[in-house]
């Protein structure tokens, strides 16, 4: 990542929502516009942003907030100016102790600048993670929910649903890891099923749109699974269900077939009974309740990066423009890994 250098611009360029999606997520709901250059004050930090992560998971919702939950009031709004996890490089902080030139992750990407509070920023570790692109991998919710979600085990028969994204691209491995001695994923297509097996050790892969899942995933799992890693809901999760042995351990991370529907806040029919006679746990997975486990996940990610057990695709695009037809891409189901851009 080169260092900045030279006089700051007067402005910098930033994406924005310009209109909530009702149908196909297309590039012209975003805009890209030149802003004032942000100016930090007492105890905040000045950041040129060097690379971030677009993810599926940060698709604009068209939520009326018709259940009373309040969660509309956390995502974007028009006009907004888009979040997500970023790399920046410190320009000045002043009245902190963070040198200019220091690399920081933190969640304000999606613009060339910005100005974080400093307890907002965190400094790379190099020691831990060598590259700093591994900072903007979704590893830690795929280690958190095969490991303190679905309680992966020796032995166990696995299922990563939306196995081919940036998630769930590390979390058969994990699972591996873990001591999986089966790792089935799900995907949506032949080419990402095969890359999948080829590069990533999955033993089966159900392909969307190639026959009823519950169908695709008995032959895989003859014997049935023992645990869930669910990125995505609805289909999936029945037909995992429907596979379920007794005892089976089932994380709930992600709801990918609602976010990516017309309905957001779209239900998944599920057998009560089913769940009391098999013993089957759901458990739904948020970072914020584990950030304590933040340390050995890093610990156990650098260690497999650097022993080889591990792989973290993505693929890098270049210049903020780029971005909002990441986006689309990854809605469309485009890309195999995670997806960064460098700024």
């Amino acid at each position: 990542m080169p260092s900045a250098a030279g006089p700051l611009p007067a402005t910098h360029r930033e994406v924005r929502l310009a209109a909530l999606p009702d149908g196909a997520l297309t590039t012209g709901h975003f805009e890209v516009v030149s802003a004032p250059m942000p100016r930090p004050g007492p105890g905040q930090v000045l950041v040129r942003n060097r690379l971030m992560s677009v993810a599926a998971v940060m698709r604009p919702l068209n939520l009326a907030d018709h259940d009373g939950s309040g969660l509309s009031q956390l995502l974007n709004q028009v006009g907004d100016v888009m979040m997500g996890p970023a790399i920046g490089e410190v320009i000045s902080a002043p009245g902190t102790n963070l040198a200019p030139g220091t690399l920081l992750r933190h969640y304000a990407g999606w613009r060339e600048y910005a100005v974080l509070e400093a307890a907002e920023a965190l400094p790379l570790n190099t020691a831990v993670l060598a590259d700093p692109a591994a900072y903007l991998s979704q590893g830690f919710p795929a280690w958190l929910g095969v490991v303190r979600g679905a309680e992966v085990r020796p032995g166990d028969t696995v299922f990563v649903t939306g196995a081919a994204g940036g998630v769930g691209s590390l979390a058969g491995q994990f699972a591996r890891l873990h001591g999986a001695a089966r790792v089935i994923g799900s995907t949506g297509s032949r080419e990402k099923a095969d890359r999948l097996i080829d590069e990533l050790g999955y033993d089966a892969v159900v392909i969307r749109g190639a026959g009823p899942i519950e169908e695709q995933l008995r032959a895989a799992a003859p014997d049935g699974i023992d645990a869930l890693f669910d990125n995505v809901g609805g289909e999936q999760l029945q037909a995992a269900l429907a596979l379920a042995r007794q005892g089976a351990r089932f994380a709930i991370v992600g709801a990918l077939a609602a976010q990516m529907s017309d309905d957001a806040m779209a239900q998944t029919g599920i057998s009560t009974l089913t769940l009391i006679l098999r013993g089957i746990t759901l458990r739904g997975i948020t970072l914020l309740e584990h950030l304590d486990a933040v340390p050995e996940y890093a610990r156990e990610f650098g260690r497999a990066l650097r022993e080889g057990t591990i792989s973290y695709p993505y693929t890098r695009l270049t210049g903020i423009d780029q971005a909002p037809c990441a986006l689309v891409e990854l809605a469309e189901g485009r890309h195999f890994g995670a997806v960064l851009v460098e700024l």
